[in-house]
Parts: structure tokens; C-alpha cells; sequence
């Protein structure tokens, strides 16, 4: 009898271990720190690379420069499986560069500050690992805007805010105390249209692919 009533507890106890684990998670707060990588998509529209071919003379793109960039997200859990993400950073320069097919010349830089809110449903049942799927919103403003003073004649410039769409998938691994391993990849949608002396010209698509690496604490 005694034997039998341990083997139930010891059952028992193994399957609420993930409800337990799960349950924890609710309301809980995720503070992660995340290197990402920001690999843009240097889309143009077809009007605004005729724009560009048309002053250059050959086939042009204007281009961005990839780069590496600090990150900070906060996220909530409404309950064990949904939650929220607030990803922050602070504004980032990037370098614009006109692209043909002799080469690549810089232009100009600006800055952009993309705070991304997305929702997130996280997958349980894993043991450590914990896979998250997200959508959401991205708002970008675009800022101390620079070009080449040789081309201070085509009164250059860029629209200032950038609503989009925002695509996410996840995982967290549990190190244990509270703290995670994280990794991240977010598909963004920010996209600015590109004006001379108040004309637009097109509409320049940044698009990027954010992966990130990072760590957690859970609160």
C-alpha cells in the first residue's frame, strides 16, 4: 500500500511539474538584452530607382549598410501562453550609399529609433526550451537626416515616420534562477519615401531581417 501510494505521488508530481512551471509564468515580466544583427532589404520602388537611374545616367539603387545593434525588450505574460513585447533601442545611424553596377558610393546617413510592439504566443510542453511566434506593430522616426553637400542642389531628403507590420518567431531556453538564453528573428516593416525639393521621388523599402541573440531575466 505504501509503495503504491508513493509510485502515485511520485506520478503526480512529474505531471504537474510543467502546469507548475507553466502557471509561474503568468504575469510575469521578461527583461532581455539582445545583439542583433540588421540585415535591411534595400527595396526601391520602381519609381524611385528611375528617379535615381535618371540623374546618375546608369541603373541606380540607393542602399543602406547592414549592421550590428543593441537591444533592449520587455515582455508580459497575460497568461502562461500569451504575452506582449516591447522591443526598444536607441536611434541608430545608418549610412545611404547609391549602388550601381561599377560599385557603391556613400551619399548621406540618417538615424532611426523602431520601437516594435508585438503579441506572442508561447508554445509550453518543450522541458527548457520555450518557442514563441509574435505579430505586431513597428513605429520608426527618422532622424538628423544628412547628405552629401554636393547634392545640396537636389534638396534631398526623407519622410520622417514609418508605420509597418512586424513578424517574430523565438526561442527561450531556461538556464535556470530566472535567467534565459534567447534567440530572436523579426521580419519589419519600415519603409520612408524619398523626396527632392519636395517632390517625391519613390518610396524606399528598409524592410529588415533582425536577428538577435541575447539574455533574459524573468521578474
Amino acid at each position: 500500500m505504501r509503495k503504491s501510494v508513493l509510485a502515485l505521488a511520485a506520478v503526480t508530481a512529474v505531471l504537474a511539474t510543467p502546469m507548475l512551471a507553466a502557471a509561474q509564468d503568468a504575469g510575469h515580466w521578461i527583461v532581455r538584452a539582445r545583439a542583433v544583427h540588421l540585415d535591411p532589404a534595400n527595396g526601391n520602388s520602381g519609381d524611385l530607382q528611375a528617379a535615381l537611374s535618371s540623374v546618375t545616367g546608369v541603373p541606380t539603387e540607393a542602399a543602406i549598410n547592414s549592421r550590428t545593434i543593441p537591444e533592449v525588450d520587455i515582455s508580459y505574460f497575460f497568461t502562461p501562453n500569451i504575452a506582449a513585447e516591447l522591443v526598444l533601442t536607441y536611434p541608430q545611424k545608418q549610412d545611404v550609399s547609391l549602388k550601381t553596377a561599377a560599385g557603391s558610393a556613400k551619399i548621406g546617413s540618417f538615424k532611426h529609433l523602431p520601437p516594435t510592439l508585438t503579441a506572442q504566443y508561447h508554445f509550453t510542453g518543450f522541458g527548457k526550451l520555450r518557442p514563441y511566434l509574435g505579430a505586431g506593430l513597428n513605429y520608426t522616426n527618422i532622424s538628423d537626416v544628412q547628405f552629401d553637400p554636393a547634392l545640396s542642389a537636389l534638396q534631398l531628403n526623407l519622410k520622417r515616420n514609418s508605420f509597418g507590420l512586424a513578424a517574430q518567431a523565438g526561442v527561450d531556453y531556461e538556464l535556470g534562477g530566472g535567467w534565459l538564453l534567447n534567440l530572436d528573428v523579426k521580419k519589419v516593416q519600415i519603409r520612408t519615401d524619398v523626396t527632392a525639393a519636395g517632390t517625391k521621388l519613390g518610396t524606399f523599402k528598409v524592410d529588415p531581417l533582425l536577428v538577435g541573440l541575447g539574455i533574459g531575466k524573468r521578474f
